[in-house]
């Protein structure tokens, strides 16, 4: 058995790599005797990630403080990289922990293996079979898992996608998806005084439907027909109102703002802290999403799910019933919408259908794999929902 603590640098950029790291930081600083853990930022993201610092109490040791408007991937994993660099080199962790699938993601996995350090890969061997899409999501996973010593997946299938690949199964362990561990957190917490400025009482008595769509291969004609999809419904069902925090991208704000701004009922909100986002998601009737994260955790709170997506690398949920794929087009969104709306049964087996992502206790099997690895304790994780996956 290993006696000596474990260095580890866990690296993200972006909220939603914040909001699903938290939890594991916590647990993992709440083992001192096993982790000698470092926090390192991009901040790929700047507002929205310095929100779910605050939420979660996490100060980082280093802020590489990348972000700037319009610049283009190539620019922020070339800063990401160079940064990581200077840091690992400091450092000198043995692990570095990464999430995901951001360009953070991908560079945090190189720069560790420059600095032959192993690298950890949280949320692991999500695939859609199309590397555009999600773009550059898809590659960025790929790639970094060709990169990883440790994958970390949420699911069996996911797990069943590395060893396809062939990654050795000693080296994947599936344990639940941590978003689901914050999502619990932050649910139980008290409900912010206003969503994003609105008053609750705007949605009181109403069926609320909250919007999310930002991703780069939405943009421009995909994301109008989404838009015009919304506002047709809203425009035919008088009980609905639609909140949607619109991502502070410019070209996202210009296409939402051109259609959807000025109605009524349709309520657009700049990007709002991750509490809130938790209890508009309660107060919901349903979630429309082009977000991969939405897609884990509305189904948590029994929220069905439309995935404004052409594929989704999260199939477990479609199986399991908890998404439907809506796609990008204005009638099969409107159909699919129609749907829940005017069919309770349908509305009814979607919300009742079991969430095949967590359990809220992927952060502790993560850091017992990472302890047993590392010869700190005898025995691996016993394994996320292995029985009710293969029921």
């Amino acid at each position: 058995m290993k006696s000596k603590k474990v260095r580890v640098a866990a690296v993200f950029g972006t909220r939603p790599e914040a909001i699903k790291m938290a939890p594991l930081i916590a647990e993992m600083s709440a083992k001192p005797d096993w982790f000698d853990l470092h926090v390192v930022v991009t901040a790929q993201h700047r507002e929205m990630l310095d929100q779910v610092l605050q939420l979660f109490s996490i100060d980082p040791h280093y802020d590489l403080g990348i972000m700037q408007e319009r610049q283009s991937l190539t620019a922020i994993f070339a800063k990401a990289l160079t940064g990581l660099e200077t840091v690992f080199r400091e450092i000198r962790p043995e692990l570095v922990l990464v999430h995901g699938d951001t360009s953070t993601t991908l560079a945090a996995g190189l720069a560790a293996f420059y600095a032959k350090a192993k690298v950890g890969h949280v949320e692991a061997g999500l695939r859609s079979g199309d590397k555009f899409n999600p773009f550059p999501e898809e590659m960025n996973r790929r790639l970094t898992g060709a990169l990883a010593d440790l994958h970390f997946a949420p699911t069996i299938r996911q797990a069943e996608n590395l060893q396809r690949e062939g990654v050795d199964r000693n080296t994947v362990f599936v344990t639940g998806n941590t978003v689901i561990d914050a999502l619990l957190q932050v649910s139980a917490m008290d409900r912010p005084a206003t969503a994003g400025g609105l008053d609750w009482s705007c949605l009181k008595g109403r069926r609320v439907v909250l919007v999310e769509a930002h991703r780069r291969e939405n943009l421009g004609e995909p994301l109008a027909q989404i838009c015009q999809a919304i506002r047709t419904m809203v425009d035919e069902y008088e009980d609905v109102v639609v909140v949607f925090p619109v991502h502070f991208n410019p070209v996202v704000r210009d296409t939402v703002n051109s259609i959807l701004r000025g109605h009524e009922r349709i309520f657009l909100l700049d990007p709002v802290d991750y509490r809130t986002i938790v209890h508009l998601m309660k107060a919901s009737y349903m979630v429309m999403t082009d977000s991969g994260g939405f897609q884990e955790e509305a189904p948590a709170l029994g929220k069905p799910v439309l995935v404004l997506r052409k594929v989704t690398e999260r199939p477990e949920g479609v199986q399991s019933g908890t998404l439907r794929l809506a796609g990008v087009a204005r009638q099969s969104i409107l159909e699919c919408a129609r749907d829940l709306l005017e069919d309770s049964s349908e509305y009814a087996r979607m919300a009742s259908a079991p969430n095949p992502y967590g359990d809220g206790r992927a952060s502790s099997r993560i850091a017992q794999a990472i302890a047993h690895h590392f010869g700190l304790v005898d025995a691996p994780p016993e394994p996320f929902g292995i029985d009710a996956q293969q029921a």
